[in-house]
């Protein structure tokens, strides 16, 4: 049995439950190596990696590419959508072609999303919207905007009461545009934890990918909780779940580098990123 590493290793968890089936299964006292876990929305988890106090974490995959030089990408992790992501929702009282130049309020809860947007608006729709940054109240988002972008639990429990609304999912979007899927966030470790502390490293991701499949391979368990947190019905979840992708293959990979590389050219990125995947503590290039 190896010797575990003196470090605590400091995880961040999302609350939102897109990424519970990762999560659902991983408990961090039954693992070898010290670790903990910490549970915040998706904006405090980037600054949180992007700042070392967190070693490893779900984060926003913009997030990562802000960082990207200081991080490398678990994988077979990822909450992508191959289409209608279901929970990355832009809500309007008029259709999309009347407000692409009107105000759009934005979350202040993922950059991944809003810069979708922002790439979705200028690229594939040819708007130039003004936004602003709100709470994630879509009553009060609508009051003060001719739109609101809503993320998360938020857009799910508005989808549910949008009666009425012009609602435009930005996974099904993506998809529609460019062909590609769409990953929303990844999981991340630190280079220099992952030096470090290899074997702790190691350990996490396998724990993680054990939690994946566990969870996937019968959602009842993640089904109950949801309903029992967020609402809805059991059939809701099962469709909202089932259609998520939680692995990070080719496929995801690519979809992402596109979704940086757009990044890039409209200046939400300083840099173009090349994602690198850590492996057993060796580097593995993301595939052209």
């Amino acid at each position: 049995m190896p010797t575990p590493d003196t470090k605590t290793i400091t995880i961040g968890k999302i609350k939102y439950t897109n990424a519970w089936p990762i999560f659902h299964y991983f408990n961090p006292s039954k693992l070898l190596h010290s670790a903990e876990m910490v549970s915040k929305v998706p904006a405090e988890l980037n600054r949180g990696m992007l700042n070392g106090s967190l070693d490893m974490s779900a984060m926003s995959s913009f997030a990562y590419a802000s960082g990207a030089e200081e991080m490398l990408l678990l994988p077979d992790l990822s909450v992508s959508a191959d289409g209608p992501v279901q929970s990355i929702l832009l809500f309007s009282r008029k259709p999309l072609n009347e407000i692409i130049n009107g105000t759009i309020a934005l979350t202040n809860t993922s950059a991944t999303s809003v810069n979708l947007l922002k790439i979705l608006m200028k690229k594939a729709w040819e708007g130039q919207p003004t936004y602003f940054d709100c709470e994630p109240d879509l009553d009060l988002m609508l009051e003060q905007a001719d739109a609101g972008l809503l993320i998360g639990d938020h857009a799910i429990k508005a989808s549910w009461r949008s009666e009425g609304l012009y609602v435009t999912d930005l996974g099904e979007e993506w998809k529609r545009w460019t062909g590609y899927s769409m990953t929303f966030a990844v999981w991340a470790v630190r280079r220099a934890v992952a030096a470090e502390n290899p074997a702790a490293v190691a350990e996490i991701a396998s724990a993680f990918r054990v939690s994946k499949q566990r969870s996937l391979s019968d959602l009842t368990s993640v089904i109950a909780e949801a309903c029992k947190e967020i609402g809805g019905s059991e059939d809701y979840w099962e469709r909202y779940f089932t259609n998520l992708c939680y692995d990070f293959e080719e496929k995801q990979q690519q979809g992402l580098e596109l979704y940086f590389k757009y990044a890039y050219e409209l200046g939400l990125l300083d840099r173009l990123v090349k994602p690198l995947l850590w492996s057993d503590n060796t580097l593995t290039r993301v595939k052209e």
